[in-house]
């Protein structure tokens, strides 16, 4: 292959494409880099299958040197199962590409994006989405692309004009009210990826047609490079058995569809109804002619064909669905609230037979996630996990991690809610949820949605507004189509797109649009967000009569929770050496303490008397006292020159036995004992930072302390120079300091064992 490279400059920054150098041996291959941002894209053509289905996968393959980095554990070095954003990623692009495939197109399709390269300012998914349309269009893939994409942003500050920003930068991402992904054809929306902060309908249609301004330069751009490039594109044969099948079907078995259609109403997937049509015409037909070779494979590919055409031409020609709702008709609702007795929040949300179980857990702030990639790590509060198991389809099947469904319906859930989630200065809690979805018919991301707004409210956190979701579906016949609201999963499987809509009663927090036909209109775009408003606002309705706001107090098995701060240059004493302190304040109290390097304090523990001990314990060792606060503290050690008393937790000062009564003390024990509570006064905080106390007031002390000392012995500061410990000796053991024998006659040792020129040995 001879190399080639086009390069185009989209939202002031250079898109490069290039091919012919890299994995020769694959079907088709790119490298392309926007800014220092670069990804390898390889398309790869199996054989043809017999599956029912189109055998597409798209592999996101995320290389921490990309970013410089190596794998934060210690045993393990090599990247593992890919990472939860990996597979979103992945996603979005799988559904940017599948719609346009041939529907015959059988072929296995493997694709596989490497990331080589971020900068952490040109976002690798979107510059990963546009090397995948132009490696699909130079290979001999039968594809009718090629498609861009791009990812817009929305700011609008107080007095100034609003602004769309096109594939904004890691910074202007920060102060955006807008993030989303827009895939396109020429003149159609293939697929949106969308979070907001409640930004109005005609905000989010603004940025999907000033997203076509740019997607149409990429557009021409792989245009330009699938004519240099290019392969010749394969042949998809017509299958004429299926054809044959379907006029089969239509002609001798439309009464028996009705009837299967009519079983299916109720159910996510097909059960024995289908089985037993098949078995019907297949030893119908074998009957009549023993001769003809049928292939059940093919019968089933029919009989749905069938079916799903039905419901098309009831839903578009007569207004007519499956299961004779209006076509803006929602599902009958039910929601209930605190259905676990020990979680700190639940919530049941049912439409339909759709039913989702979302509980809500709380954390300290330390419970927060932790993701890596090659763009850093970045933390998460706020999680949510989505997990639908076999039974909620009616069927058996493997139990184990989660699919990429579950994990793309999760994101989808917590982008709808993440917006309403109140700050961390707010609420200082790390939050989970959980929506076990126990029966699935339709739209159960959009359940658990719901579900989780009111396991939030249960759960006492103060969201900014509740969020409620809906998806609209469409049936089209050529020019014509219909609407519909609120599909079922036999409309989601026989109809054209699924476009889920969630948000508040202000505006939209998240859209999730999935086709299978060439994309949406803007005309079309601008009718669905309004039909996904008002049905929006009637769930909301019936989520605020069951929750008209968050509990005021949590529940009694949740964390309790508080945020000190402190100065930063006091968390050493916090901490203390070797960590000291704050394991002692965690024993002592058995609350959680965690310092952050910013002076915030997290305190949690189950009880509020734990939390608040360790909080008066940590405010206590950063407090400054000042002199001539009075204080009742207690007695924690006995000395023969007096008394340490503890005035705060983790806090002593020392009441000397001259400041501790008006008369001589010859014992501190005969005026105070260990344990007992006391009243002192901090008389004067020395330059070493050492607080201390008297037991002294009014008169008294104020005579006491301005005592003039004996004449001829006058206390001279003590010399730095001298060991700590021989310090601590001599106070014990009442031995003069090597300044005392100054004030004695001179001339040879003295009584006390000191000389002029020597020092004690210790």
């Amino acid at each position: 292959m001879n190399k080639t490279s086009v390069s185009t400059e989209i939202a002031g920054k250079k898109l490069t494409l290039e091919t012919g150098d890299l994995a020769q041996q694959a079907t088709s291959s790119v490298f392309a880099r926007l800014g220092d941002t670069v990804v390898l894209v390889t398309v790869v053509e199996g054989g043809k299958t017999e599956l029912d289905y189109f055998p597409l996968s798209v592999d996101y393959v995320e290389r921490l040197y990309a970013g410089g980095k190596i794998k934060g554990s210690r045993w393990v070095k090599r990247e593992g199962r890919p990472s939860d954003e990996a597979i979103l990623a992945g996603r979005l692009i799988d559904r940017s590409i599948r719609p346009l495939f041939p529907k015959a197109f059988k072929n296995e399709v493997q694709i596989i994006i490497t990331v080589l390269s971020v900068d952490n300012e040109n976002d690798a998914d979107i510059l990963a989405l546009n090397a995948v349309s132009a490696a699909l269009a130079i290979s001999r893939i039968p594809w009718n692309g090629p498609i861009g994409a791009v990812r817009m942003g929305y700011i609008k500050e107080n007095g100034n004009k609003a602004e769309y920003l096109t594939n904004p930068t890691a910074s202007e991402g920060e102060i955006s009210q807008l993030d989303i992904v827009v895939s396109q054809l020429i003149d159609k929306t293939v697929m949106i990826e969308s979070g907001a902060l409640q930004v109005k309908e005609d905000v989010m249609l603004g940025a999907i047609e000033q997203a076509h301004k740019e997607t149409k330069l990429i557009i021409k751009l792989i245009e330009e490079f699938t004519q240099k490039a290019g392969q010749k594109k394969l042949e998809v044969p017509v299958d004429s058995l299926l054809n044959e099948a379907k006029a089969l079907i239509e002609k001798s078995y439309k009464q028996e569809v009705i009837s299967l259609i009519e079983s299916r109403v109720n159910k996510e997937s097909g059960g024995d109804e289908m089985t037993q049509l098949l078995n019907k015409v297949y030893e119908d037909e074998k009957i009549k002619n023993p001769e003809t070779e049928l292939d059940k494979k093919i019968l089933v590919k029919a009989i749905e064909a069938v079916m799903f055409k039905m419901i098309r031409v009831d839903v578009v020609e007569k207004k007519k669905r499956v299961d004779g709702r209006k076509m803006d008709e929602i599902r009958a609702i039910s929601a209930s609230v605190s259905i676990l007795p020990r979680t700190h929040g639940s919530a049941l949300f049912q439409r339909g037979i759709t039913q989702a179980l979302s509980i809500a857990t709380l954390g300290s702030p330390k419970m927060e996630q932790l993701i890596e990639s090659a763009e850093g790590e970045e933390s998460k509060r706020y999680i949510h996990h989505y997990s639908g198991l076999p039974y909620s389809f009616g069927q058996t099947g493997r139990v184990g991690t989660p699919s990429r469904r579950e994990i793309g319906h999760g994101a989808l859930a917590e982008r709808a809610l993440l917006p309403v989630i109140p700050s961390q200065d707010v609420f200082p809690y790390t939050i989970r949820i959980v929506s076990e979805v126990l029966s699935q018919n339709g739209s159960s991301s959009m359940a658990s949605t719901c579900g989780s707004t009111l396991a939030l409210m249960d759960a006492g956190v103060p969201i900014l507004k509740p969020v409620a979701g809906i998806s609209v579906g469409m049936m089209s016949l050529d020019e014509k189509y219909e609407l519909i609201t609120d599909i079922i999963g036999l409309e989601d499987f026989s109809g054209d797109m699924d476009f889920k809509v969630a948000g508040t009663d202000e505006g939209i927090t998240a859209i999730q649009l999935d086709v299978k036909i060439p994309g949406l209109t803007i005309a079309q775009i601008k009718e669905i967000l309004e039909r996904a408003r008002v049905a929006r606002l009637q769930i909301l309705e019936v989520i605020l009569k069951v929750m008209p706001k968050s509990r005021e107090a949590l529940s009694k098995y949740a964390p309790k929770i508080e945020i000190v701060k402190i100065p930063v240059e006091k968390i050493g004493e916090v901490i203390g050496p070797g960590g000291k302190v704050i394991k002692n304040i965690i024993a002592t109290t058995g609350a959680t303490v965690d310092v952050e390097d910013d002076g915030s304090v997290a305190i949690s523990g189950i009880s509020e008397e734990s939390v608040q001990k360790a909080v008066d314990w940590v405010k206590s060792l950063t407090r400054e006292v000042v002199a001539n606060e009075v204080f009742e503290g207690e007695v924690k050690r006995i000395l023969p020159f007096g008394a340490f008393v503890e005035i705060l937790p983790g806090k002593e000062g020392m009441v000397h036995v001259s400041k501790m009564s008006t008369e001589f003390v010859n014992d501190p024990n005969e005026v105070v004992k260990l344990g007992q509570k006391v009243k002192v006064r901090v008389s004067e905080i020395d330059d070493q930072g050492r607080i201390n106390l008297s037991m002294l007031f009014g008169v008294d002390a104020e005579s006491k302390e301005r005592q003039p000392r004996a004449e001829g012995f006058e206390r001279r500061p003590q010399a730095q120079s001298e060991h700590p410990l021989a310090m601590q000796f001599r106070r014990e053991r009442r031995v003069p300091s090597s300044s005392d024998w100054r004030n004695k006659p001179s001339g040879g040792a003295s009584r006390t064992g000191f000389s002029r020129d020597r020092k004690p040995r210790y």
